[in-house]
């Protein structure tokens, strides 16, 4: 089995960085190429996920004040708009007369 190090479709960076020009559709040299080109993919798959759960951490918070003030706003508005009804009215719904 050929080694990445050793292909020609692989070039190393000047900060260290890999750099994979092989293309599992195109160019691969051998079938553990495959293997090797799905688990790059794999990685990137789950550290885009890590940090997608990151950015959701940093927004949690900013979701619960959003949620609270949005809710403070409809128990206000609830509450101006409570003159137009009847007491009693708002705790139980009136849909005629009791058939018990």
């Amino acid at each position: 089995m050929i080694q990445c190090k050793d292909c020609e479709y692989y070039e190393m960076g000047e900060n260290g960085q890999r750099m994979f020009k092989c293309d599992p559709f195109n160019n691969i040299k051998e079938p553990e190429c495959l293997a090797k080109w799905q688990l790059l993919r794999l990685d990137m798959m789950v550290s885009s996920y890590q940090n997608t759960l990151k950015w959701y951490n940093k927004m949690g918070p900013m979701q619960d004040k959003l949620f609270k003030y949005m809710q403070r706003e409809i128990d206000s508005m609830e509450d101006a708009d409570s003159w137009k009804l009847e007491e009693g009215e708002e705790d139980e719904p009136d849909f005629g007369e009791s058939i018990y």
